[in-house]
């Protein structure tokens, strides 16, 4: 006899483990105010359908294996190590890949530097980083919040969130996000505009985190705000 399928009242969500994820903002300051990328989900999703957020994902494996070019900032990355079981400087590295990969596969731009020729022995998921000589480069990132999922949902994330200016794009392979196909539009929307969107809270949450980190001269050392939950649970 076959076990009965489980329904949401016999889901216990919060057992859920939550996965590590990262999110990467990307930043334009050439304008007369802040912008940031930010694309909307397919209707068609389980998590988060027709939502406005920033691109970003699961930690892959594939992650601590990329090489890079130049290393997180010793404030970024002694931040990402707390709070986490068997933290490393690889886990904070592997952390900040994941922010970079899934930019490139969700939006096409390839984060990083082509001063220093191609990447050899990449891994699959970063292949593209290879064949068009793109380092992928963590000092040009800033650890701006993490945010775990609150325990009523299905899915549940540890989500850090990157941020990098715009200028850091070093390669973009147009139609890449149509390939992907998660997002389906990418706008590049002024900070001041972003509650015009349909996003949801904890994006709209991290928006102001980084307006905050803006206006306080947008520094490495600037205190990370940690969500857990609805709420801002400690500063990192």
């Amino acid at each position: 006899m076959s076990e009965p399928a489980a329904t949401a009242e016999t889901i216990d969500y919060a057992a859920i483990v939550p996965s590590d994820a990262a999110s990467l903002i990307l930043l334009d300051n050439t304008r007369r105010g802040p912008r940031v990328l930010m694309g909307r989900r397919r209707d068609d999703l389980v998590f988060m359908p027709g939502a406005f957020v920033f691109p970003g994902g699961r930690v892959e494996p594939c992650d601590s294996e990329m090489v890079v070019a130049g290393a997180l900032h010793p404030a970024a990355e002694h931040k990402l190590m707390l709070h986490v079981e068997d933290a490393s400087p690889l886990s904070a590295r592997s952390l900040a890949l994941a922010a970079i990969r899934e930019t490139f596969e969700e939006t096409g731009h390839l984060v990083g530097s082509k001063d220093y020729g191609a990447p050899e022995e990449t891994p699959e998921s970063w292949r593209a980083f290879a064949e068009h000589g793109v380092f992928p480069e963590l000092d040009a990132l800033h650890f701006v919040a993490r945010a775990i999922t609150p325990p009523r949902y299905p899915r549940r994330f540890d989500a850090r969130f990157f941020v990098a200016d715009a200028s850091a794009i070093a390669h973009t392979i147009e139609g890449e996000n149509a390939r992907d196909g998660e997002l389906v539009e990418l706008v590049w929307v002024a900070l001041n505009e972003t509650d015009t969107l349909n996003a949801p809270r904890i994006t709209r949450i991290v928006l102001a985190a980084l307006a905050a980190r803006l206006a306080d001269g947008f520094r490495q050392e600037a205190p990370v705000p940690f969500y857990r939950g609805d709420t801002m649970d400690e500063q990192l």
